[in-house]
């Protein structure tokens, strides 16, 4: 049982750090940024091009929420609707998640 907890307290917290990016909406937005290089490169575009645009993608995304949901925390806090998230309610360190945007 002591093997599982120690298990699922790292899965937790990487679970609620992909919700404080919203990752869900990265993997939506995907497909409109590569269907945008398909056509903009032409019949036979490079795999390897294709690979950093993906690349490029999740990681500009992710820094970009992550440092909005840093600057906002205080805001957030105040507000009924996000005072549950993660940050304002101190659930995630503030120092993980600053480490998080440079990173990306």
């Amino acid at each position: 049982m002591a093997r599982t907890a120690t298990l699922t307290a790292p899965l937790g917290r990487f679970r609620e750090s992909l919700e404080m990016i919203k990752f869900s909406h990265t993997v939506f937005a995907l497909p409109f940024a590569l269907l945008a290089y398909f056509r903009a490169a032409g019949p036979t575009p490079p795999a390897r091009t294709c690979a950093w645009i993906v690349v490029a993608m999740i990681g500009a995304r992710t820094a970009a929420m992550a440092f909005n949901r840093i600057v906002d925390r205080a805001i957030d806090a105040e507000n009924p609707r996000t005072a549950a998230r993660a940050l304002p309610a101190t659930r995630s360190l503030s120092p993980g998640a600053i480490r998080l945007a440079p990173v990306v």
